[in-house]
């Protein structure tokens, strides 16, 4: 079964839940209690340009996204660490430190933390947030404008670059090792914007998640999309590598737009929302439906070249 397969079946036998969204939420006085869980496995989320410590850090950021995407505020991380018995010492101080340099960036408080034992090593991490209005997938408006915060490709181009053994330029690699959650962002966007999402399994996947839950219809303008320079410099197709590129951790949002003069955040304008269903990709003169591209588990891999 593929991974959203796995998560339907799930979704069907429990009875009380907040899931479906980056993050659950509960509700605590005036504010809500926000709750994710992300797991890095070695084998598939830790190409070897990756260090011990980059790993760690990333962790951090994939929980901490989370909790950005529904416009809240980051505020604690709990982990369990799953590793062969024959792991090293220096891969563990390695994990750790990037952990504990994650958890200063965001400034967070580690709160807890389990050991066991598995064939690879898995870091199972969470974080806890605090967030005033909730930025849900479902909540997108006809007449909202489709957003995204930074630029997109350059994770994904890493990893091409790697499978073939190639080298990986620096403002490439740098984004692959050190992405950034957009922590400030997704606050300020909580009291404008409608609906918000984080870019970790690739625009197009993410885009249609937000059509489906909100049914509506999006369409995104092909030359609107905030593409690396450095990656048009090396990759053939650079519009489908953005939108199947994943753990970029920017904020796609859509947002009315009468509100957009008030955000003082990095953002571009891709597209916007209308009445209907699915996800469609303006090229020219033609629009055509998008392909739903990106990283799925179970689902064997990204079909995209350099």
């Amino acid at each position: 079964m593929r991974e959203g397969e796995i998560i339907s079946l799930f979704m069907k036998h429990f009875e009380r839940h907040s899931l479906g969204d980056d993050a659950g939420f509960i509700k605590l006085n005036n504010s809500w209690l926000l709750v994710t869980s992300d797991m890095l496995v070695w084998k598939t989320d830790v190409p070897d340009f990756m260090t011990p410590e980059d790993a760690g850090r990333k962790v951090v950021t994939m929980n901490v996204s989370d909790i950005a995407a529904m416009g809240g505020r980051p505020m604690a991380f709990f982990f369990s660490l799953a590793v062969p018995g024959d792991v090293s010492e220096d891969i563990l101080r390695g994990i750790a430190r990037g952990i504990n340099e994650g958890s200063k960036v965001y400034k967070l408080k580690i709160v807890s933390g389990d050991t066991n034992e598995a064939d690879d090593i898995i870091i199972d991490g969470g974080s806890l947030g605090i967030g005033k209005r909730l930025l849900l997938r479902s909540n997108a408006k006809p007449g909202d404008l489709v957003c995204v915060t930074g630029d997109l490709g350059r994770p994904l181009t890493a990893l091409l670059l790697w499978m073939r053994g190639e080298k990986i330029p620096r403002e490439i690699e740098e984004k692959a090792r050190n992405p950034r959650a957009r922590v400030e962002e997704g606050v300020k966007l909580s009291s404008l914007a409608n609906s918000a999402i984080d870019i970790s399994d690739g625009l197009s996947k993410e885009l249609w998640e937000i059509a489906n839950a909100s049914n509506v219809r999006i369409i995104i303008e092909e030359e609107r999309l905030p593409i690396s320079d450095s990656v048009k410099e090396i990759v053939s197709d650079p519009v489908k590598v953005a939108l199947a590129s994943g753990e970029e951790f920017e904020l796609l949002f859509t947002i009315p737009r009468e509100k957009v003069e008030e955000l003082d955040i990095d953002f571009k304008i891709i597209g916007r929302v209308e009445g209907g269903n699915g996800v469609y990709i303006k090229r020219g003169r033609k629009i055509e439906e998008l392909e739903v591209l990106g990283w799925e588990h179970l689902a064997g891999g990204i079909d995209v070249e350099l």
